[in-house]
């Protein structure tokens, strides 16, 4: 059995394996929910945490490329990048699937035949973790420009207040 057959059958154990990782970056208080509700309504961040992971993993199965699982990825990254975790902390959940995999595969992934398959599907996590980079930057880069903006226009209306500036001098 190659490595794709091999974690397409232990799927629904490292995917939910992969989500209790995801769980374990947010604190304490936040985990329980994050477990229990996983409707699109009630729980969002819990929901689209899993239906994501769920589809990164079927992408990684079947071959995509980063740019193909966007839109499972893009979910995920967009709640991260607006939380309080550095860049390593907020995608470091996708490097945390070779650990997964690994422990699922055990000895298996020890077989010199298995080896080189492993290394493979690897680097495709690599991938996708660099794809997901740049997808956290864009995300940080809309919040920063949104944040100036405000700023911009509370100063503006502080000025006007004041009568330091003019409607004329806008």
């Amino acid at each position: 059995m190659g490595l794709k057959e091999h974690l397409q059958e232990n799927r629904s154990a490292i995917v939910n394996q992969w989500f209790e990782t995801v769980v374990g970056t947010y604190q304490e208080e936040t985990r329980g929910p994050l477990r229990r509700q996983n409707a699109p309504f009630t729980n969002p961040v819990g929901f689209n945490t899993l239906q994501g992971l769920e589809g990164l993993f079927e992408g990684l199965l079947k071959g995509m490329l980063p740019s193909d699982t966007s839109r499972f990825l893009d979910g995920i990254v967009r709640i991260r990048a607006v939380q309080d975790f550095p860049p390593s902390e907020a995608l470091q959940f996708i490097l945390q699937l070779k650990t997964v995999v690994r422990s699922k595969l055990g000895e298996t992934a020890q077989e010199p035949a298995m080896a080189g398959e492993l290394v493979s599907f690897e680097s495709s996590i690599d991938d996708l973790a660099l794809f997901a980079f740049d997808l956290y930057m864009q995300c940080r880069e809309t919040i920063y420009d949104i944040k100036a903006k405000e700023a911009r226009s509370m100063t503006f209306r502080l000025l006007q207040k004041a009568q330091l500036i003019t409607e004329n001098q806008e």
